[in-house]
């Protein structure tokens, strides 16, 4: 499971640092208090696993020269900025230099711990963003996440390494739940540009005022680089680029356009359509949608991957099963139509979350895979998809599923496997042979 975030808590008065700290601390955060900035700046480096809480006004360093230091050295650090009365001036200063947001004194308790759960939630995505870079930083493991040896998922691969040595700009299209953010991270990470600067940010998680700020505003001294600038020579990946306000398409054209061929710096666009029956061309302005679009990726919902379902829950489920000390559940003839039948509107995520709870009621004794989708249901909608498959299909990703999760259990041992399956040893090497496993990966 995830590490819990912490809260770093700023403030010269005691009082005031307690009570944020406690209130916190019930809400479930783990918190830790410094009674000035200088102190904090000695706690707080560039990967922090945790969000910053200052006040604005402090002796010695304010809160203003904190905030710039904090985010001259990590400008994706979260920070909420407490405020006295009558400084929201200074506060709206502050947003522009990369707060996050601010509290004005007195503030509801409810108030920060909502801003508080916003905040971790940011931070968390940076900072698994920033693994999986560096996990991909020379390519090596582009196909052990890229999991899957169905059709689409191997027309994918190719893609990616395809559009990966090209210089365009890219546009990555696809459901939520897909992997769209690590295809990005992929595209980087094959090309010429890996060990360039890799930016990312979310165009939905900010206001137009802030995004634009972020992303275009000039310079000042003292302050960090706007992300184009930041990304140059680099890639810049822009999530939810639909949610781009049209002013901010307009510049973010024209940054295209005087940047000239080949791009200085390149673009991929990440389109999540949330609206029914619109497509990313609807939700983005023509002639900037065909600068991205010149080279587009569409990634396959895991409705249509076939095989890859199982193979993928078995994958999740030993390293949940590993991390809980618990044996991965056993899939059953029956729950493994059901997982290949179901419509997994939440894709790949979806199923991981179904995986970690199978494996939670495994180690309880009680539940069943069929009761965890059906509890899906309530939430999603109708189980079963519209869109029927052969039989045939069914059976070879359920005698795949058992071959391959026999094999792991005796550890590649033929013989072990041939007893518990009673197959002949001609029948299982063709087998095998049909549905690419090979011993060699169970040893």
């Amino acid at each position: 499971m995830a590490t819990a975030l912490k809260i770093a808590i700023v403030d010269d008065e005691q009082d005031m640092r307690q009570s944020i700290s406690q209130w916190l601390a019930l809400s479930g955060y783990d918190t830790e208090t410094f009674a000035n900035a200088e102190d904090a700046l000695r706690g707080i480096g560039n990967d922090y696993p945790g969000i910053v809480v200052s006040d604005i006004r402090m002796p010695g360093m304010d809160g203003m020269q904190f905030l710039k230091r904090l985010m001259s050295q990590d400008s994706s650090l979260p920070v909420i900025m407490i405020t006295g009365h009558g400084d929201v001036p200074m506060a709206v200063e502050a947003m522009r230099v990369g707060a996050f947001d601010f509290l004005e004194k007195p503030f509801n308790p409810d108030r920060m711990t909502e801003l508080a759960k916003k905040a971790t939630v940011s931070r968390r995505l940076t900072l698994n963003n920033r693994a999986l870079r560096r996990e991909l930083s020379d390519g090596s493991a582009l196909m052990s996440k890229l999991i899957g040896s169905s059709p689409v998922m191997e027309r994918l691969r190719e893609d990616i390494l395809d559009l990966g040595q090209a210089d365009g700009h890219v546009l990555i299209d696809g459901e939520t739940g897909t992997g769209k953010t690590l295809v990005a991270h992929a595209l980087h990470a094959v090309g010429p540009r890996a060990g360039k600067k890799f930016v990312m940010v979310n165009c939905a998680a900010f206001d137009e005022a802030s995004l634009g700020a972020r992303l275009f505003d000039p310079v000042e001294e003292g302050d960090t680089l706007p992300m184009v600038e930041e990304a140059r020579g680099g890639t810049l990946v822009l999530e939810d680029i639909e949610a781009l306000s049209s002013t901010l398409q307009a510049r973010l054209l024209q940054m295209i356009n005087d940047q000239g061929t080949p791009a200085e710096t390149r673009i991929i666009a990440i389109c999540n359509t949330h609206e029914e029956g619109k497509t990313c061309e609807d939700l983005i302005r023509a002639d900037l949608y065909y600068r991205l679009a010149a080279m587009k990726i569409t990634i396959p919902p895991l409705r249509t991957r076939g095989e890859d379902i199982l193979s993928l829950f078995n994958r999740y489920a030993e390293q949940f099963g590993e991390e809980y000390g618990s044996e991965a559940p056993e899939v059953s003839a029956q729950e493994a139509a059901q997982l290949l039948q179901a419509p997994w509107p939440g894709n790949v995520r979806q199923l991981i979350n179904v995986a970690e709870r199978a494996v939670l009621q495994n180690r309880r004794g009680s539940g069943s895979i069929a009761s965890l989708l059906m509890a899906d249901n309530d939430e999603i909608g109708p189980v079963m998809t519209t869109e029927g498959k052969p039989l045939k299909e069914y059976v070879e990703a359920f005698e795949r599923m058992l071959i391959d999760n026999t094999m792991r259990r005796h550890k590649g041992s033929i013989a072990s496997v041939m007893d518990e399956l009673c197959l002949p040893r001609r029948t299982l090497n063709e087998k095998m042979a049909k549905y690419g496993l090979h011993r060699s990966d169970y040893l």
